[in-house]
């Protein structure tokens, strides 16, 4: 019940201190402290206030702003499960890989970084025969253009 509270609060609070209207009030307490000075001498316990006050909102917000992390992350990764067990070539065995130890978690990193390095080498072999095959595309359609206008092939003058 308390975490349910608090995960409503916490929410709540996300989403109203995103907004232009929390910078703008935090702008505004900040310059009326800062015009404030004058009128207080710029005293010891007038600095100590706006110490006091962000200090206090910047550990509470903490804890609001880890919660709205947790919440994300957990989201995300929900998300993603379902996209591995929807998807049929898919590993199944990622969809709770971020529960492995970290030694497990280097091995599956490790093989995603070989399986990168063949990707990219697969890539280039499969870029090198497209643009062979596309050279000798254009070069018989231009040979067909000639033959029609019965031009000649200046290939056969070499």
């Amino acid at each position: 019940m308390l975490s349910d509270a608090f995960s409503r609060f916490a929410r709540w609070m996300e989403r109203q201190s995103g907004r232009p209207a929390a910078f703008v009030t935090a702008f505004a307490v900040v310059l009326v402290w800062g015009l404030t000075g004058p009128l207080f001498h710029f005293s010891d316990t007038w600095q100590l206030v706006i110490n006091t006050g962000t200090t206090i909102v910047t550990f509470l917000m903490v804890f609001i702003i880890q919660n709205a992390q947790n919440r994300d992350t957990q989201a995300i990764h929900l998300k993603l499960d379902e996209l591995i067990r929807a998807t049929h070539s898919a590993r199944n065995g990622m969809i709770d890989v971020e529960e492995m130890p970290e030694t497990e978690l280097a091995k599956v990193k490790r093989s995603f970084e070989k399986l990168a390095r063949t990707a990219e080498c697969l890539d280039h072999r499969i870029d090198e025969k497209v643009e062979r095959a596309v050279e000798r595309e254009v070069e018989r359609e231009v040979d067909e253009e000639l033959e029609e206008r019965g031009l000649p092939d200046p290939a056969d003058k070499r």
